[in-house]
């Protein structure tokens, strides 16, 4: 089996947005949306030739109501004229009538796609590596989703609603004048529409730029909103509000700025737009008006051609701004399209096999694996190390020597450069990563919560857990007893990325949704960094009762808590640089036992600061702390 990484060819996925859609509209399998979107072509066809045959009734009606028509027949202008008028009434009926059926038949066709689109391109953004994530802004991807699908909803129904129905009616309307009357009427007409046309086009894609530049204005500025927002306390205790209003205003400047360019062209694509209407509606009328005068057409059929023309005009003003609609619902999508050609770094291997998320602890091992975000700067250097079914591994080292590195590869949020990362002996790029990921839990040093409930955060290890089993986990995570403490309980809502709780609070609620997931593999990245000593100590035992039949992985910056580890890594620029358990590293009297010792001294003089400051008053603090 080839482990090379697999990416999704972007050629496959590229194309223009039209193409795009039409697989949604004509689904395969789905006989139902076929026949549906077969039954909507048929009241379009049904609704056109209805419009189409609206003037000539009207236009032999005025003919029977002419007054050469009235002298010496009153019977017949008591009957044909109520006929003529009835099939006219009848007719528009049908127009607006099957116009409204095909709307209907189609409306569930159209949502279903919106709504396959909108969830295809979700489920790919999660499928992106962490690696995309990290180089994007979270307010333009959700903006970019928002548009995209609005923008899909506009080409759906206009395209399909308005362009289609009014080319196929001036495709009838042309043919009639031709037979009723000769060329000059239908090419009179056809010029008016083509000139019409190319214009609306022609001006539309000139515009198009201001609208790119109004989205890339309104993704800065969404972007930067919600940047601010999240990270209010900090803007807060900088004093930098009228800093983030600047950053935030010029966003919106630029944006305005293109508006404003939009708009005043759009007044000027109307203004063309109705000139060459007028021309048109001129000319036919001209050679109308010749063949009244002559003799050789009756003044119905002088309505006739006329009211061809206007009832073309319409569909033909609202065409202008339904093709403004769908060009600017392209543009919309074409963000969203982009994110949905993007290839994904990491991907399955074909025949990947499924790793059991339960069972006996699993073994994993590192074996002279090779790693870079970028190619500058390779960050592990050859690491090994092998973990058995149920043992504890501490990694320990300075900032940037790649602990947290280790728990990305794991769960192969990258692939490695070289060497290989196994879980029983299998190279993980051999598995499924859905298989992969249930099989392991982790607790960050970053714990980042769900705007929701207390509840739902805790079960978010395992969606399907029953009340009781969460409230265990809980327990375990000593977290239960301040659950209960809260007026709401487990339905307490935590805010936006959990910024209701402390930092500890917040940790003990990851340690819990984690301890629900009962993995067979255990990572905690700095998993007590944010609590007190005396927490600390409790979790602490908790955690060695989870972890008692699970394969642990501690990244630890605090090293009392890793003294009864199996072994301990030292890493150090990318490479061990020392292994051993705690006692055989502080006897070596290496980089470990500097860390040690440096803690030590840090804990100490932090115990002695908080005596102070509990039982010595103020003036008599600096002469103790230097006797002591």
């Amino acid at each position: 089996m080839s482990l090379t990484r697999r990416k999704t060819p972007q050629a496959d996925r590229a194309g223009h947005p039209i193409r795009k859609l039409l697989p949604y509209l004509w689904p395969k399998g789905d006989m139902g949306a076929k026949a549906r979107v077969l039954a909507a072509v048929l009241f379009l066809i049904l609704a056109k030739v209805a419009t189409v045959y609206v003037p000539i009734v009207y236009s032999q009606a005025i003919d029977r109501l002419a007054p050469k028509h009235l002298h010496g027949q009153p019977a017949a202008v008591l009957t044909v004229p109520l006929a003529l008028i009835l099939g006219y009434c009848l007719l528009r009926i049908a127009s607006a009538a099957f116009g409204e059926f095909r709307d209907a038949v189609f409306a569930k066709v159209q949502q279903h796609a919106v709504r396959r689109i909108a969830l295809e391109t979700f489920q790919h953004l999660h499928r992106l590596s962490l690696r995309f994530h990290l180089d994007r802004q979270t307010g333009g991807l959700s903006r970019a989703i928002d548009r995209g699908t609005t923008g899909i909803e506009q080409v759906l129904r206009f395209a399909v609603f308005n362009i289609i129905p009014t080319l196929f009616e001036l495709l009838l309307v042309t043919v009639i004048l031709w037979r009723l009357f000769d060329w000059r009427y239908a090419a009179a007409t056809l010029s008016a529409v083509a000139l019409y046309i190319v214009f609306t086009l022609s001006f539309t894609n000139w515009r198009v730029r201001f609208r790119r530049t109004m989205n890339e204005m309104d993704s800065d500025a969404q972007s930067k909103a919600v940047d601010s927002l999240l990270n209010y306390e900090t803007v807060k205790y900088f004093g930098n509000e009228a800093h983030e209003a600047s950053r935030f205003d010029r966003a919106l400047a630029g944006y305005e700025r293109a508006a404003v360019k939009s708009q005043v062209t759009l007044n000027m694509l109307n203004i063309g737009q109705s000139i060459i209407i007028a021309m048109g509606l001129a000319a036919i009328m001209l050679l109308s008006a010749q063949g009244v005068v002559s003799g050789k057409m009756t003044v119905g059929r002088f309505v006739l051609a006329n009211t061809y023309l206007m009832q073309l005009y319409t569909p033909l003003n609202f065409l202008g701004f339904v093709y403004r609609e769908v060009k600017q619902g392209l543009v919309d999508t074409e963000q969203m399209f982009k994110l949905m050609a993007v290839g994904a770094e990491v991907a399955d291997a074909p025949g990947a096999r499924a790793l059991s998320p339960a069972g006996k602890a699993a073994t994993v091992s590192f074996d002279g694996v090779h790693f870079a975000y970028n190619p500058q700067r390779e960050i592990l250097k050859g690491v090994s190390f092998s973990v058995p079914p149920g043992g504890n591994l501490a990694v320990v080292g300075p900032t940037g020597a790649g602990k947290s590195t280790i728990t990305r590869l794991l769960f192969r949020f990258y692939d490695v450069n070289e060497g290989a990362v196994r879980i029983d002996g299998i190279d993980i790029r051999e598995m499924t990563q859905d298989s992969l990921r249930a099989a392991i839990g982790v607790v960050p040093q970053d714990t980042v919560l769900f705007n929701d409930t207390i509840r739902y955060n805790i079960a978010y290890g395992r969606p399907s857990a029953t009340p009781e089993e969460v409230e265990r986990a809980a327990r375990l995570a000593q977290v239960h007893d301040f659950v209960l403490t809260l007026p709401l309980g487990y339905e307490t809502k935590v805010g936006e990325r959990g910024l209701k709780l402390s930092g500890g609070e917040k940790q003990r609620v990851a340690i819990a949704r984690t301890i629900l997931k009962d993995p067979r593999v255990l990572i905690f990245d700095e998993a007590t960094s944010a609590l007190d000593t005396r927490t600390e100590q409790d979790i602490q035992t908790a955690l060695r009762a989870v972890a008692r039949d699970r394969t642990t992985i501690t990244i630890a910056h605090r090293l009392s808590t890793i003294v009864d580890a199996d072994e301990i890594l030292v890493l150090d620029e990318g490479r061990v640089a020392e292994r051993g358990t705690h006692w055989s590293l502080l006897a070596r009297g290496g980089i470990y036992a500097q860390m040690w010792a440096a803690q030590a001294e840090q804990e100490e003089g932090q115990a002695i600061e908080q005596a102070l400051a509990e039982h010595v008053p103020p003036d008599r603090r600096a002469d103790v702390k230097e006797m002591t």
